[in-house]
């Protein structure tokens, strides 16, 4: 190629890798710098006459000292022409060192740090090896970031410092590469750059222009260029290039490059790869985009496309075809239907009318489901699912003879009550199951928000309808079954009172006419089962509780317990194990023994834990021991579950000593009352135990009234005038309140005061008056499991719960010596007078 023609071209070459535009090179330095170059001679760059310095054939002409200025990022290599940022505030001295030396050469030394100030580059910092330079342009403005076009020469090394504070000035020699370029190696080295430099020319435009530059300026049969120029190429760090640098062997140098180039290849590739499968995602989605575009110009042409405006519309509308919406109803949302229609799809208030529309849209007007009224699959569904629980099933089976006799079933309200565990939310998923209705729970308690029953305002952010609506809407029918659970425990705020809310739907009268806040239309819950559940009445506000019907769920005894085990507790574990009834069995006086030693609460959720605790120490035990069955029986059970927390009760007995019986929330329990005599020092009456006040009054009323009735039960007439009693009921830590102790306080004040001990196991329970009648308490029925539980098998209970006693299931009764008392005197006369039997029911 002409020389000529090789200055133009790598002019160019600068020109198209925005070299000169980012330096701001102009066309004919960078002529002048290119025409500098003539053939090399043994691995130098000489520069020709042409040039604006004076030429360089041979060592004696570049000098033994040279300025030095430290280059970060990578080390300058000989031949290359390239721009050097400075900062001319920084290294001005060191630049016009070298304007004053006449020569314009400058020893440029790598140095691995991101900026290099002046001062702070030690010598023990800088690489022996560097590169000698030739500036052609220094900057013009002092302090002024800038840059210097600098042309490769050759290769130095440093001798000797004889500067080292900026400027910096070095003795340096000039070392030539050592080895035969033209040997064969060298040759087939050469051969193996080349092809490597092509297999990246593909893969990158820039190497291309970088090597048509080299090609334009240098002979392809100069190896120790070519190992520089190869380097120079690649993005390796600077440490790896220094060491090209300070590689003199020519063979070592060209096998050091080879392995740059090889991974520099490789990492071309790879980002060729990557960008090649970005760009095939780009191409796929914009393919997408427009074909999406063009499908929607084309439904536009025939008429079949719909904006996003007319499909919310079409939607509704059809919704609204298939429900009976009532006529109030359906004139409101035919005026938010209009005023969608006008709104445009981006402002806040079509968003707005869009979900009320939705939710307005989604209630099951008028949409209900068949019921199943088969008394037969109705009492067999309930039997399957439970255990005992008579009165409730007898109460579901009542409404369902209604319904059927009159051939529809209105909405109906009932409230479950009992300890936690007896099966009240079961019951209404077993109820819903009756029916064949859909089945809707959720829980009230903690909630405080009356916004929760009867939905937001539309003008607050976020507004939604009431639990109640959202319910309608999931079942998809407007006769489901809704439990409301924890109904005992709902709050109250400053946001509402969510139980006054309640009133409106758990009112027959009302609920016909549910108005939501959000919707703000009338809709119809009539026809809808509530069912509500509580472990206590207490908390209920009393309107509310006027609108249920109140079924008690009493806990549940050692025999029912067993039969739930077997029948449903057991096999549940087993199937939510993964085992077989033949690899684990249990044995009948197992469950027995896990039941009375460690599961005695009213419910079964504690019997369900213990059980499934069983299950797991067994599927250990089966894994190690590599057993194929397991049979659990009850000498098995202390292994696997531990001690037992109970152990067997023992009724206290001695002088004042006297068992009663107690309801609390978790069912009934026998309740130890002690009386003592302190001293006789002065009269006195002391009570402990935790009472609550209406406890505490009962203890004063029998106290009271046994004072003043000393005489009719044989007691010393001064007993109480010199002494101090103190009464207790043990276990302080349980808080214990109620009126059912009377009779069982005057008893142990009695025993206490005729000195004499109650004989045989006995227990009883009622209210006590001044006049010493005996009056009816509640949970007669857990107070007989209690005593059943305690094998106390002879109790005395008030004549008004005769009935209540009565009533209670044959096994429960089986066995119980039973006296109804109507006043103190009869309580009295079975306790201390064991020759009286009348009145008794065995």
């Amino acid at each position: 190629m002409p020389q000529t023609a090789k200055l133009e071209y790598c002019a160019s070459a600068y020109i198209k890798m925005g070299l000169a535009e980012r330096y701001g090179l102009e066309l004919d330095e960078i002529r002048i710098a290119m025409s500098d170059f003539e053939e090399p001679v043994d691995g130098e760059v000489v520069p020709s006459e042409e040039g604006r310095q004076a030429p360089a054939v041979a060592d004696d002409v570049l000098p033994d000292t040279l300025y030095l200025m430290p280059v970060p990022n990578r080390p300058f290599f000989p031949g290359q022409v390239q721009p050097v940022g400075i900062n001319p505030q920084d290294w001005g001295s060191t630049l016009e060192a070298v304007s004053q030396s006449g020569q314009g050469l400058l020893g440029l030394s790598y140095v691995d740090q991101p900026q290099i100030q002046p001062g702070e580059a030690e010598p023990r910092q800088i690489p022996a090896i560097g590169c000698v330079v030739r500036l052609h342009r220094a900057p013009e403005s002092p302090g002024q970031p800038g840059h210097f076009l600098a042309q490769g020469i050759r290769r130095f090394r440093i001798v000797r410092w004889l500067s080292e504070t900026p400027p910096y000035l070095v003795q340096v020699e000039y070392p030539r590469s050592q080895g035969d370029r033209d040997s064969d190696e060298i040759k087939a080295y050469a051969m193996a750059l080349i092809k490597e430099i092509k297999e990246l020319l593909p893969l990158s435009p820039l190497y291309s222009e970088e090597l048509k530059q080299y090609m334009a300026n240098f002979s392809p049969n100069q190896p120790s260029l070519m190992a520089d120029f190869s380097a120079a190429l690649t993005t390796a760090s600077g440490d790896q290039l220094q060491e090209i640098m300070d590689t003199l062997p020519l063979r070592s140098r060209m096998e050091k490059v080879l392995l740059l180039l090889r991974k520099e290849r490789e990492v071309a590739e790879l980002q060729a790869q990557i960008t090649s499968q970005v760009n095939e995602k780009v191409s796929e989605q914009q393919r997408e985009f427009f074909l999406r575009e063009q499908l929607k110009v084309i439904q536009k042409e025939l008429g079949i496309s719909k904006d996003d405006r007319t499909a919310d519309v079409e939607l509704f509308e059809e919704r609204i075809k298939a429900l009976d919406v009532p006529e109030v109803a359906s004139r409101r949302i035919g005026e938010e239907l209009r005023k969608l229609s006008v709104l445009e799809t981006g402002s806040p208030e079509y968003g707005v009318t869009r979900n009320y529309l939705d939710w307005a849209t989604s209630v099951p007007w008028g949409v209900v489901s068949k019921d199943n009224l088969n008394l037969k699959h109705a009492r067999k569904v309930l039997d399957a699912q439970h255990e005992g629980l008579d009165e409730v099933k007898d109460r579901i089976l009542e409404f369902l003879a209604v319904g059927a006799f009159k051939g529809e079933i209105k909405g109906s309200i009932l409230l479950l009550v009992g300890p936690p565990g007896v099966g009240k939310t079961s019951i209404g998923r077993s109820v819903a199951d009756t029916l064949g209705r859909e089945f809707y729970r959720f829980s009230l308690g903690g909630m405080r928000d009356e916004a929760e029953i009867k939905g937001h305002r539309r003008t607050y952010i976020g507004a939604m309808p009431g639990k109640f609506i959202q319910s309608l809407k999931e079942v998809q029918v407007s006769n489901p079954v809704i439990m409301l659970d924890e109904i005992d425990k709902i709050g109250a705020s400053f946001q509402g009172d969510p139980a006054s809310a309640l009133l409106e739907v758990l009112d027959p009268e009302q609920n016909s006419e549910f108005l939501d806040h959000y919707l703000d239309l009338r809709v119809d819950l009539s026809k809808v089962l509530f069912i509500c559940t509580a472990n206590q009445l207490d908390t209920i506000p009393a309107p509310l509780l006027d609108r249920m019907e109140t079924l008690r769920l009493s806990g549940y005894v050692a025999e029912e317990k067993l039969s739930i085990a077997k029948n449903h507790l057991w096999p549940k574990q087993l199937e939510r194990h993964g085992l077989s009834d033949e690899q684990l069995k249990i044995n009948d006086a197992g469950l027995k023994y896990v039941i009375e030693s460690y599961c005695r609460e009213a419910g079964v959720r504690s019997l369900e834990k213990q059980l499934a605790r069983i299950m797991r120490k067994s599927i250990v035990r089966l894994l190690s021991e590599k057993e194929a069955k397991l049979r659990v029986g009850k000498k098995d059970i202390e292994d696997l579950l531990g001690t037992p927390p109970f152990q067997a009760e023992r009724p206290l007995r001695g002088m004042g000593v006297v068992t009663g019986l107690a309801w609390t929330s978790m069912g009934g329990a026998t309740l130890p009352i002690e009386s003592s005599r302190i001293h006789t020092l002065n009269r006195g009456f002391k009570l402990t135990g935790r009472l609550g006040e209406v406890m505490k009054e009962s203890a004063e009323i029998a106290y009271s009234y046994v004072v003043s009735h000393l005489k009719d039960y044989n007691c010393d007439l001064d007993f109480f005038d010199i002494s101090m009693v103190h009464l207790h009921v043990p276990e302080g830590a349980t808080p214990k309140d109620g009126p059912s102790a009377g009779v069982t306080m005057a008893t142990s004040l009695v025993s206490l005061a005729r000195r004499e001990r109650i004989k045989r196991p006995l227990a009883m329970t009622g209210e006590l008056t001044l006049t010493g009648q005996v009056l009816p308490v509640g949970g007669i029925r857990e107070k007989v499991i209690a005593a059943r539980r305690s094998k106390i098998m002879e109790l005395i209970l008030p004549f008004g719960n005769r009935r209540d006693f009565e009533e209670l299931p044959e096994y429960l009764r089986d066995g119980v010596n039973v006296h109804f008392a109507r006043n103190y005197r009869e309580v009295f006369e079975f306790v201390f007078d064991e020759h009286r039997v009348e009145k008794s029911l065995h």
